[in-house]
Order: structure tokens, then C-alpha cells, then sequence
């Protein structure tokens, strides 16, 4: 099914609950969500609010929810999506980032960055045009053959996304990308959201409980006790 607005992701009355009979924990009730291609919409709440829940589910991540998660209209729910068609759709289309930059300890940059794509069976000679710029883009160029353990948390952070920026993704997903760094390594990473957004036009959904951090969106969307605000 082809998209022919310029939503890319449309969640509608999500609610998602954990756990089983008589022992269980509504995050979501019924939510509504539309995400338009190009935005950079941070999404806030209260610890326990549910803004990580919708995350995951969004990117097809956990499957377990009612309602419908329409990505570039597609329905990824599992009534709607074969595994298989979710999986390419998460190689091909997001990038993820997370709080924990989850590298791989014994590859050096460029290796953890091209990780995702060599998994896909593409070559690393024909990423290196790509590569080249996106270790330009995220200020990792001199860093290119470093190990991770020689990198600060703010350089960790920055080759995580790149290389969920190397498969030139519709959307990147980011989870308290900012959580573990310190100041001035939150407001470099946030200038290079900013930069990635406007330049290469990828839709970011970033989570964070940082007013700060959400200021540098094109949108603030608000969860209350599992509600959209």
C-alpha cells in the first residue's frame, strides 16, 4: 500500500498493557499519533508515562498492543505484517539509538557503523562514499579506526547514530539518546540531530525527559499517565 500523505507514522488508539490476568499494568490507552515526513518531534512524560513503551512499538520492536501502527503506510501490527516484511522494514527504514550506545567492544568505528549493512550482505566498498560522509557529518573521521573503549560517551553516542544514519533510514528513533552524557557532549549530540533532520530530511522521534533536549524538535508531544496530552 503505497503512502500518498505526508504522514510517515500514524498510530492510532494504541493501548498497550503488561503483564496477565489479574496482575496487569495499562502504559497505553488509546493513543493517537501522527508524525509527518521531515519532523523532529521529542516526546515527553513522566518517568513510567509509557514514552519509551510507544517507542518500541513503534519501531516494531514489541508487537503485543491493540489498535494500529501505520509506518509509510504500512500496518505493522501483527494481525496486519508477516515478520519477514518487518524486518526489512526495519533494516531499510530506522535507525535506532538508544541510552546505552550498545557497540560492538572489538570492531573499531567504522566496523560498529557499517555493522548493520554488512549484516544485509552489501559490501563495505560500496558504502564508502556513504561512509566517508557520514563519519564527516558526525565528527568521527579522525576517530574512523579508533576502538570503542578509547572513545568518550559523547563519541560513543555519535557512532551509534551514525550508523543508524548508514542505511540512509525514513526515521530514526531515539531513546534517552542523551542520558549518560554529560553537558557539553547533550548539546553536541542534540546540534546533530538538528543537522541530520534538516540536511539529510530524516524524521526523528526522539524520547527524553529533558526540556532542553526536546527544544531542539520541530514538535513537543506530551504523554500523561499513558494518554497523549
Amino acid at each position: 500500500m503505497e503512502n500518498t500523505n505526508n504522514a510517515l507514522i500514524e498510530v492510532k488508539n494504541v493501548s498497550k498493557i503488561f503483564g496477565k490476568k489479574g496482575n496487569t499494568n495499562q502504559v497505553l490507552t488509546d493513543c493517537d499519533l501522527i508524525i509527518n515526513k521531515g519532523e523532529f518531534v521529542s516526546l515527553m512524560g513522566a518517568s513510567g508515562s509509557g514514552k519509551s513503551t510507544l517507542l518500541y512499538l513503534i519501531g516494531g520492536l514489541d508487537r503485543d498492543f491493540t489498535g494500529s501502527i501505520v509506518i509509510d503506510g504500512e500496518d505493522i501490527a501483527k494481525k496486519a505484517m508477516k515478520e519477514k516484511r518487518l524486518t526489512e522494514i526495519r533494516l531499510n527504514k530506522m535507525g535506532f539509538i538508544f541510552q546505552f550506545y550498545n557497540l560492538v567492544m572489538n570492531l573499531n568505528v567504522e566496523d560498529n557503523i557499517l555493522l548493520p549493512q554488512t549484516v544485509k550482505g552489501k559490501s563495505k566498498s560500496s558504502l564508502k562514499a556513504q561512509l566517508d560522509e557520514i563519519l564527516e557529518i558526525t565528527g568521527l573521521t579522525e576517530k574512523r579506526k579508533a576502538m570503542p573503549n578509547t572513545l568518550s560517551g559523547g563519541q560513543q553516542q555519535r557512532v551509534a547514530i551514525a550508523r543508524a544514519m548508514i542505511g540512509n533510514p525514513d526515521i530514526i528513533l531515539a531513546d534517552e539518546p542523551t542520558g549518560n552524557l554529560d553537558a557539553k557532549s547533550t548539546t553536541e549530540i542534540m546540534q546533530l540531530f538538528k543537522r541530520v533532520n534538516k540536511e539529510k530530511g530524516i524524521t526523528i522521534l526522539q524520547v527524553t525527559h529533558s526540556e532542553e533536549c526536546a527544544e531542539y524538535g520541530t514538535r513537543i508531544v506530551r504523554l500523561v499517565d499513558g494518554k497523549m496530552a
